[in-house]
């Protein structure tokens, strides 16, 4: 604050720096959307390890996508990623639809839970209520308060919630003790917060043989019932219905992350491609895509690429892999079996970024498949080249090398397109400066818009930029060729200040990769003197 001098002295004052730093945002946080054997289905679940994924989803399938590219991420350096479970609901014949366990509690009022998430596994779910609580009463007064024992005897996992109240408004009711739970919630409407359901059997302790989920003492708990899995989801379940956007349904649950750079719809219809690519645009991230089904030749292939999977400008956002992977299937003994591409390509990604940073290509000989045998379809070096030009990014094998990623172009990358976004390094270096700076220059808002502004917004962003060409990330042996931050009298004039707009210019001279590598060889006459 100012300070006002009354006295003879010495004052302090403390200045606000002009200094903000920008952070660079993650780049490799993928969202995988699809179908899983269990878990939520009411908004994405962040994970950090495979095993959270098996803990939560129930880990790889067979006939699942889900769960094997869940797994190949990270057998190949993926570290964060964002799930969301897709089930088919809707539909006008309800046999086919997925359906939620569900478990009633008797008492004096009978109290309704239901499993977190649809599916067939919320019927091993075990249930048991008891009074053994914190809670001293009188004789002869009714109890207030009761405990809560949750058992899935599918994957053995068991929670224990104590003390719930049946007073809503306790900070321990009902509504609010559920809240972390990963086996049961409340159902949508009606739920019972003002009852305590009825104890179930006692378990003598003096007993330690008794087993309070013993199948052949059916009185000591309540069984979950009514699960379904459905049929498998389709366009309408990855779009969320007519409101998915809206309401944050389907894919569009991903609209409640902070962040993901990398989108994978393993098993996903070809019509989801498309606004999965728009919301890849508006979320400065890139979608990953996985051969179609009727890929399965190189000629067919390339065919196909006259109408490619996504199209426009969108698909500057877009990559595709081809062709599917052989890998040891981890839910079958290691026989081998083919999976979809996406997430074993970013995992790869995930790594090179950790390597060597995100303006380096995903692809080439450190680009190895981990815990892939080989390419469904060898290829030639004739046939990598037909594809390669029209934006499809190969799969291949080498000796000693083994399977490795051998492209880096986006879905605009044909060579008849020649597009500014044609490779996928470029891309995804753009979008990261994007979104850094984006969050980075948040302060900049309400600001007084006039030379000290402009000259912390250059102090600020330049420094971010000039740490990345220290780094390598652009072209150019000086900072002057590398980059450029303007922002000052000369592109904010007084009628966008007058109009409340600040304008910041950033270019930068990308890294593109050196795909085609020719060496020239001459002969030399060492014999002849000049």
């Amino acid at each position: 604050m100012p300070v006002s001098p009354t006295f003879p002295g010495v004052y302090i004052d403390e200045v606000r720096s002009a200094v903000h730093t920008i952070t660079g945002v993650p780049t490799s946080v993928a969202a995988f959307v699809g179908a899983a054997l269990r878990g939520p289905t009411d908004g994405p679940v962040h994970i950090t390890s495979f095993a959270d994924y098996q803990r939560i989803f129930g880990g790889v399938t067979p006939g699942g996508q889900l769960g094997y590219a869940v797994h190949q991420f990270y057998a190949n350096g993926g570290s964060e990623a964002e799930i969301v479970r897709i089930v088919h609901t809707g539909d006008a014949e309800d046999t086919k639809n997925a359906k939620a366990s569900t478990v009633e509690l008797d008492g004096p009022k009978k109290v309704h839970l239901v499993a977190r998430g649809e599916g067939l596994w919320g019927d091993r779910l075990r249930v048991r209520v008891d009074h053994d609580t914190s809670e001293r009463l009188p004789a002869g007064a009714a109890p207030t308060l009761y405990n809560l024992t949750v058992l899935d005897k599918g994957t053995g996992t068991l929670e224990r919630h104590l003390n719930i109240s049946s007073r809503p408004e306790d900070p321990n009711s009902l509504d609010k003790a559920l809240s972390a739970s990963a086996l049961l919630t409340l159902p949508a409407t009606g739920a019972v917060l003002d009852a305590v359901p009825a104890a179930h059997e006692a378990i003598t302790a003096a007993d330690p043989s008794q087993d309070p989920f013993d199948d052949a003492e059916p009185a000591r708990y309540a069984r979950a019932r009514g699960g379904a899995d459905g049929d498998p989801p389709q366009l309408s379940d990855y779009r969320g219905g007519a409101t998915g956007e809206a309401d944050k349904k389907g894919l569009y649950q991903l609209l409640r992350t902070d962040i993901f750079n990398l989108l994978c719809l393993p098993g996903a219809p070809a019509a989801a491609l498309a606004p999965a690519a728009r919301l890849c645009v508006d979320r400065r991230a890139l979608l990953l895509v996985d051969p179609p089904a009727a890929w399965r030749t190189v000629d067919a292939a390339a065919t196909a690429m006259a109408a490619p999977p996504v199209a426009g400008d969108d698909a500057r956002n877009a990559a595709v892999y081809f062709p599917d992977l052989v890998i040891p299937d981890p839910a079958g003994n290691g026989s081998p079996t083919t999976v979809p591409p996406c997430g074993t390509v970013a995992g790869v990604m995930a790594r090179t970024d950790v390597q060597r940073g995100v303006w380096k290509a995903p692809a080439g000989t450190a680009a190895s498949l981990a815990g892939v045998t080989r390419p469904a379809i060898p290829m030639t070096d004739r046939e990598n080249g037909r594809l390669n030009q029209l934006g499809v990014n190969c799969l291949r094998s080498f000796p000693v090398l083994g399977p490795v990623v051998w492209g880096a172009r986006t879905l605009r990358g044909a060579d008849r397109l020649a597009d500014e976004w044609k490779y996928l390094p470029v891309r995804r270096l753009a979008l990261f400066i994007e979104e850094s700076l984006y969050r980075g220059t948040q302060w900049v808002v309400f600001e007084p818009n006039d030379e000290p502004l402009w000259a912390s917004v250059r102090l600020n962003v330049g420094a971010f930029m000039n740490g990345l060409f220290r780094q390598g990330a652009f072209q150019g042996a000086t900072a002057r060729e590398a980059y450029l931050v303007k922002c000052d009298r000369e592109n904010n004039p007084q009628n966008d200040i007058d109009r409340g707009i600040v304008n910041i210019v950033v270019g930068f001279a990308p890294l593109k990769p050196a795909e085609f590598v020719i060496i020239h060889i001459e002969q030399l006459a060492g014999q002849l003197q000049v």
